[in-house]
């Protein structure tokens, strides 16, 4: 006799054999809700990484609109004077750069339960996401002491805001990486529980590495598009 039981969170579990003398669990599997897939880890990513895309299309958006408003004004203005692009801004890239190929480690290592190894990633993942936040404050100071303000001239004014803008997205992933760390202090749950985690940890490296194409594309666009 084989009886469905559905949990609360769309998980769909089937015992075959429910009956005197069997024990609870026995013959049960998990099935993800999917058609014929039986892997809930990958019901959960997928879900999680739609979510997410959805969420970053916002973010396209905004930043589609300052672009399109840096190169009409650029073309368009007798006052645009590039600004000299500082030079931490160089360290500050590799520095994001970098930190995509270690959340990539992180997130491999909690796939492989190597639960120590995973939080150490995370630790390093978000130190050097500090450290590019604090690159770029220097990169402000540099240029306030060379006399470049928001409002010197149009090419400032969009470097502030592009890097401000970035830097405030940028912070949110770290706020992201710290609640990952918090629940690297939970034990590991059920199978649905743990799904949830791995799907998260997909969601948070997607809106991650998409910061660390943003900037990349930001650097190239204020300092060789001018």
């Amino acid at each position: 006799m084989a009886t469905t039981v559905t949990s609360t969170d769309g998980i769909i579990e089937k015992g075959i054999g429910a009956g005197p003398g069997s024990r609870p669990g026995n013959g049960f599997h998990r099935n993800g809700g999917g058609k014929g897939d039986s892997d809930p880890t990958r019901f959960y990513s997928d879900r999680y990484r739609l979510g997410m895309w959805v969420a970053l299309a916002s973010v396209v958006m905004l930043f589609t609109a300052l672009t399109s408003a840096y190169i009409v004004r650029a073309a368009s203005s007798n006052d645009w004077r590039p600004i000299a692009m500082p030079g931490i801004l160089w360290l500050s890239t590799a520095v994001i750069v970098i930190s995509s190929f270690i959340l990539e480690s992180a997130r491999r290592a909690l796939k492989q339960h190597h639960d120590r190894i995973y939080g150490r990633w995370l630790v390093i993942t978000a130190g050097l996401g500090i450290t590019f936040l604090g690159s770029q404050l220097m990169a402000w100071r540099q240029l306030v002491r060379q006399g470049v303000y928001l409002s010197t001239n149009p090419h400032s004014s969009f470097f502030y805001l592009l890097t401000a803008a970035h830097g405030v997205h940028l912070l949110g992933g770290i706020l992201a990486l710290g609640y990952l760390l918090l629940r690297t202090r939970s034990p590991r749950e059920s199978v649905a529980a743990e799904s949830r985690r791995i799907g998260t940890v997909d969601a948070v490296s997607i809106y991650w590495h998409f910061m660390d194409g943003l900037w990349v594309y930001l650097f190239l666009l204020l300092f060789f598009w001018k």
